[in-house]
Protein backbone atom coordinates (compact mmCIF):
# COMPACT_ATOMS: atom_id res chain seq x y z
CA UNK A 1 0.00 0.00 0.00
CA UNK A 2 0.83 3.93 0.10
CA UNK A 3 3.72 4.40 2.35
CA UNK A 4 2.50 7.98 2.87
CA UNK A 5 1.43 8.73 6.50
CA UNK A 6 0.39 11.34 7.99
CA UNK A 7 2.34 12.72 11.10
CA UNK A 8 1.57 15.04 13.85
CA UNK A 9 1.62 17.87 12.27
CA UNK A 10 -0.82 17.12 9.42
CA UNK A 11 2.00 16.64 6.44
CA UNK A 12 2.14 13.73 4.59
CA UNK A 13 5.29 12.24 5.28
CA UNK A 14 7.06 8.93 4.00
CA UNK A 15 7.16 6.36 6.19
CA UNK A 16 10.96 5.58 6.98
CA UNK A 17 11.66 1.81 7.70
CA UNK A 18 12.74 -1.11 6.98
CA UNK A 19 9.11 -3.13 6.54
CA UNK A 20 6.31 -3.54 5.07
CA UNK A 21 8.30 -3.75 1.65
CA UNK A 22 9.41 -0.70 -0.86
CA UNK A 23 6.41 0.38 -2.85
CA UNK A 24 8.57 1.17 -5.61
CA UNK A 25 5.58 2.87 -7.54
CA UNK A 26 6.29 5.99 -5.32
CA UNK A 27 10.19 5.58 -6.20
CA UNK A 28 9.27 6.11 -10.15
CA UNK A 29 6.77 9.67 -9.41
CA UNK A 30 8.96 12.69 -9.24
CA UNK A 31 6.48 15.24 -8.19
CA UNK A 32 3.41 14.05 -6.19
CA UNK A 33 0.69 16.39 -5.11
CA UNK A 34 2.08 19.81 -2.57
CA UNK A 35 5.75 18.80 -3.69
CA UNK A 36 8.45 20.54 -5.80
CA UNK A 37 9.69 17.88 -7.78
CA UNK A 38 13.38 16.70 -7.31
CA UNK A 39 15.65 13.95 -8.21
CA UNK A 40 17.69 14.45 -5.36
CA UNK A 41 17.61 11.44 -3.23
CA UNK A 42 19.37 11.59 0.40
CA UNK A 43 20.91 8.46 0.97
CA UNK A 44 20.93 7.78 4.92
CA UNK A 45 23.73 5.46 5.66
CA UNK A 46 22.94 1.89 6.44
CA UNK A 47 18.90 1.61 6.18
CA UNK A 48 17.62 0.18 3.29
CA UNK A 49 14.67 2.02 3.07
CA UNK A 50 16.26 5.56 3.17
CA UNK A 51 18.65 4.46 0.39
CA UNK A 52 15.62 4.97 -1.91
CA UNK A 53 13.20 7.70 -0.10
CA UNK A 54 13.79 11.15 -0.45
CA UNK A 55 14.01 13.64 2.51
CA UNK A 56 10.65 15.08 3.14
CA UNK A 57 12.11 18.36 3.94
CA UNK A 58 14.62 18.57 0.74
CA UNK A 59 11.69 17.62 -1.46
CA UNK A 60 10.07 20.87 -0.29
CA UNK A 61 6.42 19.42 0.97
CA UNK A 62 3.88 22.54 1.79
CA UNK A 63 2.70 21.89 5.49
CA UNK A 64 -1.04 21.70 5.03
CA UNK A 65 -1.62 22.58 8.82
CA UNK A 66 -0.18 24.44 11.46
CA UNK A 67 1.82 22.82 14.48
CA UNK A 68 -0.13 21.64 17.49
CA UNK A 69 1.83 23.71 20.17
CA UNK A 70 1.48 22.81 23.75
CA UNK A 71 0.67 25.25 26.64
CA UNK A 72 1.98 26.44 29.12
CA UNK A 73 -0.39 24.20 31.48
CA UNK A 74 1.18 21.04 29.77
CA UNK A 75 4.52 22.11 29.78
CA UNK A 76 4.64 22.67 33.41
CA UNK A 77 3.42 19.14 34.10
CA UNK A 78 6.08 17.95 31.90
CA UNK A 79 8.52 19.48 33.70
CA UNK A 80 7.19 18.92 37.16
CA UNK A 81 7.48 14.69 35.82
CA UNK A 82 11.03 15.28 34.97
CA UNK A 83 11.91 16.17 38.43
CA UNK A 84 10.47 12.46 39.44
CA UNK A 85 12.63 10.81 36.57
CA UNK A 86 14.22 8.78 38.66
CA UNK A 87 11.54 7.24 40.69
CA UNK A 88 9.86 3.83 39.61
CA UNK A 89 6.36 4.61 39.43
CA UNK A 90 7.24 7.15 36.71
CA UNK A 91 3.86 7.37 33.84
CA UNK A 92 5.74 7.59 30.75
CA UNK A 93 2.04 7.47 29.13
CA UNK A 94 1.37 10.05 30.63
CA UNK A 95 4.68 11.97 30.16
CA UNK A 96 4.35 11.05 26.50
CA UNK A 97 0.62 12.81 25.97
CA UNK A 98 2.13 15.85 28.24
CA UNK A 99 4.98 16.25 25.77
CA UNK A 100 2.66 15.76 22.36
CA UNK A 101 4.38 12.79 21.65
CA UNK A 102 7.80 13.45 22.30
CA UNK A 103 8.43 11.49 24.96
CA UNK A 104 11.93 10.28 23.93
CA UNK A 105 13.76 13.22 22.69
CA UNK A 106 12.42 15.66 25.93
CA UNK A 107 13.82 12.67 28.37
CA UNK A 108 16.86 12.09 26.84
CA UNK A 109 17.48 15.81 26.28
CA UNK A 110 16.52 16.45 29.87
CA UNK A 111 18.99 13.19 31.47
CA UNK A 112 22.18 14.28 28.90
CA UNK A 113 21.67 17.47 30.80
CA UNK A 114 20.95 16.04 34.37
CA UNK A 115 24.21 13.45 34.17
CA UNK A 116 26.54 16.66 32.52
CA UNK A 117 26.87 14.76 29.23
CA UNK A 118 26.76 17.71 27.19
CA UNK A 119 29.30 20.10 29.17
CA UNK A 120 31.68 17.04 29.40
CA UNK A 121 31.24 15.54 25.82
CA UNK A 122 31.11 19.45 24.50
CA UNK A 123 27.97 18.33 22.48
CA UNK A 124 26.61 20.90 20.57
CA UNK A 125 22.67 20.85 21.92
CA UNK A 126 20.91 21.60 18.34
CA UNK A 127 23.15 18.66 16.84
CA UNK A 128 22.04 16.63 19.63
CA UNK A 129 18.17 17.43 19.33
CA UNK A 130 18.27 16.33 15.65
CA UNK A 131 19.85 13.27 16.34
CA UNK A 132 17.59 12.35 19.10
CA UNK A 133 14.79 13.71 16.67
CA UNK A 134 15.90 11.24 14.26
CA UNK A 135 15.90 8.31 16.65
CA UNK A 136 12.47 9.03 17.47
CA UNK A 137 11.19 9.31 13.87
CA UNK A 138 12.54 5.81 13.29
CA UNK A 139 10.81 4.53 15.47
CA UNK A 140 7.29 2.99 14.28
CA UNK A 141 4.24 4.72 15.72
CA UNK A 142 1.93 2.30 13.95
CA UNK A 143 3.66 -0.41 16.59
CA UNK A 144 1.25 -0.87 19.40
CA UNK A 145 4.79 -1.88 21.72
CA UNK A 146 7.55 -1.91 19.63
CA UNK A 147 7.12 2.48 19.35
CA UNK A 148 9.15 5.55 20.85
CA UNK A 149 7.11 5.47 24.25
CA UNK A 150 8.65 1.95 24.58
CA UNK A 151 12.53 3.48 23.91
CA UNK A 152 11.66 6.16 26.61
CA UNK A 153 10.11 3.85 29.19
CA UNK A 154 13.42 1.76 28.95
CA UNK A 155 15.38 5.00 29.03
CA UNK A 156 13.60 5.77 31.98
CA UNK A 157 14.18 2.48 33.39
CA UNK A 158 17.99 2.59 32.96
CA UNK A 159 18.83 5.62 33.89
CA UNK A 160 17.10 4.14 37.41
CA UNK A 161 19.04 1.70 37.30
CA UNK A 162 22.21 3.75 36.63
CA UNK A 163 21.57 5.46 39.97
CA UNK A 164 21.91 2.03 41.77
CA UNK A 165 24.27 2.85 44.68
CA UNK A 166 26.53 -0.38 43.99
CA UNK A 167 26.92 1.01 40.42
CA UNK A 168 26.53 4.52 40.32
CA UNK A 169 29.91 5.08 41.94
CA UNK A 170 31.64 3.49 39.53
CA UNK A 171 30.07 5.04 36.46
CA UNK A 172 32.10 7.11 33.97
CA UNK A 173 30.31 9.67 31.56
CA UNK A 174 31.09 7.23 29.10
CA UNK A 175 29.26 4.45 30.56
CA UNK A 176 26.22 6.66 31.28
CA UNK A 177 26.13 8.23 27.99
CA UNK A 178 26.48 4.29 26.55
CA UNK A 179 23.60 3.25 28.45
CA UNK A 180 21.59 5.98 28.22
CA UNK A 181 22.05 6.08 23.93
CA UNK A 182 21.60 2.37 23.99
CA UNK A 183 18.48 2.51 25.56
CA UNK A 184 17.20 5.14 23.40
CA UNK A 185 17.79 3.25 20.12
CA UNK A 186 17.84 -0.25 21.32
CA UNK A 187 14.91 -0.99 19.24
CA UNK A 188 14.63 1.78 16.27
CA UNK A 189 13.34 0.93 13.20
CA UNK A 190 11.51 -2.48 14.61
CA UNK A 191 9.11 -3.56 12.24
CA UNK A 192 7.10 -4.86 14.07
CA UNK A 193 7.49 -8.38 13.88
CA UNK A 194 9.93 -11.04 15.63
CA UNK A 195 13.20 -12.88 14.35
CA UNK A 196 11.16 -15.96 13.18
CA UNK A 197 8.89 -14.34 11.42
CA UNK A 198 11.97 -12.09 9.16
CA UNK A 199 13.44 -15.36 8.77
CA UNK A 200 10.75 -17.77 7.28
CA UNK A 201 9.26 -14.22 4.95
CA UNK A 202 12.79 -14.35 3.54
CA UNK A 203 12.99 -10.69 4.31
CA UNK A 204 15.66 -8.64 3.13
CA UNK A 205 17.10 -7.74 6.92
CA UNK A 206 17.50 -11.42 7.70
CA UNK A 207 19.47 -12.04 4.17
CA UNK A 208 21.65 -8.91 5.82
CA UNK A 209 22.55 -10.50 8.54
CA UNK A 210 22.45 -14.26 7.83
CA UNK A 211 19.34 -14.93 10.54
CA UNK A 212 21.65 -14.11 13.17
CA UNK A 213 20.92 -11.01 15.91
CA UNK A 214 18.40 -9.99 12.50
CA UNK A 215 16.96 -7.35 14.43
CA UNK A 216 19.60 -6.26 17.09
CA UNK A 217 22.13 -5.94 14.00
CA UNK A 218 19.76 -3.64 12.07
CA UNK A 219 19.04 -1.84 15.28
CA UNK A 220 22.35 -1.27 15.83
CA UNK A 221 23.58 -0.34 12.51
CA UNK A 222 20.68 2.53 12.00
CA UNK A 223 21.63 4.08 15.09
CA UNK A 224 25.41 4.20 13.89
CA UNK A 225 24.43 5.17 10.46
CA UNK A 226 22.04 8.23 12.59
CA UNK A 227 25.09 9.01 14.62
CA UNK A 228 27.01 9.48 11.73
CA UNK A 229 24.86 11.19 9.84
CA UNK A 230 24.07 13.75 12.52
CA UNK A 231 27.71 14.31 12.99
CA UNK A 232 27.06 14.48 16.92
CA UNK A 233 30.25 12.91 18.03
CA UNK A 234 32.18 13.96 14.70
CA UNK A 235 34.55 16.63 17.08
CA UNK A 236 35.62 13.90 18.87
CA UNK A 237 39.07 11.89 17.93
CA UNK A 238 38.28 8.60 15.53
CA UNK A 239 38.99 6.27 17.68
CA UNK A 240 36.28 7.15 20.80
CA UNK A 241 34.28 7.18 18.50
CA UNK A 242 35.16 3.97 16.97
CA UNK A 243 35.19 2.58 20.22
CA UNK A 244 31.51 4.41 21.65
CA UNK A 245 30.23 2.77 18.45
CA UNK A 246 31.22 -0.97 19.28
CA UNK A 247 29.89 -0.56 23.08
CA UNK A 248 27.00 0.49 21.17
CA UNK A 249 26.75 -2.49 19.06
CA UNK A 250 27.88 -4.89 22.15
CA UNK A 251 24.55 -3.04 24.38
CA UNK A 252 22.09 -3.69 21.77
CA UNK A 253 23.16 -7.17 20.64
CA UNK A 254 23.10 -8.09 23.72
CA UNK A 255 19.33 -7.23 23.76
CA UNK A 256 18.71 -10.57 21.75
CA UNK A 257 16.17 -12.97 23.67
CA UNK A 258 18.35 -15.67 22.36
CA UNK A 259 21.02 -14.89 24.33
CA UNK A 260 19.56 -14.91 27.43
CA UNK A 261 20.72 -18.17 28.95
CA UNK A 262 24.48 -17.04 27.80
CA UNK A 263 23.91 -13.92 29.99
CA UNK A 264 22.15 -15.21 33.11
CA UNK A 265 24.76 -17.91 33.08
CA UNK A 266 27.83 -15.41 33.41
CA UNK A 267 26.13 -13.12 35.67
CA UNK A 268 24.88 -16.16 37.78
CA UNK A 269 29.01 -17.11 37.79
CA UNK A 270 29.76 -13.92 38.75
CA UNK A 271 27.75 -13.42 41.68
CA UNK A 272 28.61 -16.91 43.25
CA UNK A 273 32.28 -16.47 42.64
CA UNK A 274 31.77 -12.39 44.07
CA UNK A 275 34.18 -11.66 41.28
CA UNK A 276 32.78 -9.07 39.68
CA UNK A 277 34.95 -5.69 39.76
CA UNK A 278 33.25 -2.73 38.92
CA UNK A 279 36.84 -0.42 38.72
CA UNK A 280 37.32 -2.68 35.72
CA UNK A 281 35.99 -1.57 32.43
CA UNK A 282 34.76 -4.79 30.86
CA UNK A 283 33.02 -5.68 33.92
CA UNK A 284 31.18 -1.99 34.06
CA UNK A 285 30.53 -2.93 30.73
CA UNK A 286 28.83 -6.41 31.52
CA UNK A 287 26.90 -4.91 34.25
CA UNK A 288 25.16 -1.84 31.31
CA UNK A 289 24.20 -5.11 28.76
CA UNK A 290 22.29 -6.61 31.88
CA UNK A 291 20.80 -3.34 32.88
CA UNK A 292 19.72 -2.92 29.49
CA UNK A 293 18.13 -6.10 29.30
CA UNK A 294 16.77 -5.96 32.83
CA UNK A 295 15.34 -2.30 31.31
CA UNK A 296 14.26 -3.83 28.31
CA UNK A 297 11.65 -6.35 29.69
CA UNK A 298 10.86 -4.67 33.11
CA UNK A 299 7.06 -4.09 32.21
CA UNK A 300 5.79 -6.82 34.57
CA UNK A 301 8.07 -5.21 37.37
CA UNK A 302 5.95 -1.85 36.64
CA UNK A 303 3.15 -0.70 38.78
CA UNK A 304 -0.26 -2.54 38.23
CA UNK A 305 -1.80 0.01 35.41
CA UNK A 306 1.69 0.27 33.84
CA UNK A 307 1.97 -3.38 33.34
CA UNK A 308 -1.21 -4.02 32.05
CA UNK A 309 -0.60 -1.23 29.71
CA UNK A 310 2.23 -2.63 28.59
CA UNK A 311 0.54 -6.32 28.68
CA UNK A 312 -2.21 -5.34 26.54
CA UNK A 313 0.16 -3.66 23.68
CA UNK A 314 2.54 -6.42 23.24
CA UNK A 315 -0.33 -9.06 22.67
CA UNK A 316 -1.88 -6.72 20.11
CA UNK A 317 1.53 -6.95 18.38
CA UNK A 318 1.97 -10.41 18.18
CA UNK A 319 -1.90 -10.82 17.38
CA UNK A 320 -0.89 -8.64 14.64
CA UNK A 321 1.87 -10.75 13.61
CA UNK A 322 -0.09 -13.73 13.41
Amino acid sequence: GDARVRGQTGVLSERRGSYPFIDFRLLNNTTLSGEIGTKKKVKRLLSFQRYFHASRLLRGIVPQASLYLLDEDYLGQARHMLSKVGMWDFDIFLFDRLTNGNSLVTLLCHLFNVHGLIHHFQLDVVTLHRFLVMVQEDYHSQNPYHNAVHAADVTQAMHCYLREPKLASFLTPSDIMLGLLAAAAHDVDHPGVNQPFLIKTKHHLASLYQNVSVLENHHWRSTIGMLRESRLLAHLPKEVTQDIEQQLGSLILATDINRQNEFLIRLKSHLDNQDLRLENAQDRHFMLQIALKCADICNPCRLWDLSKQWSERVCEEFYRQG
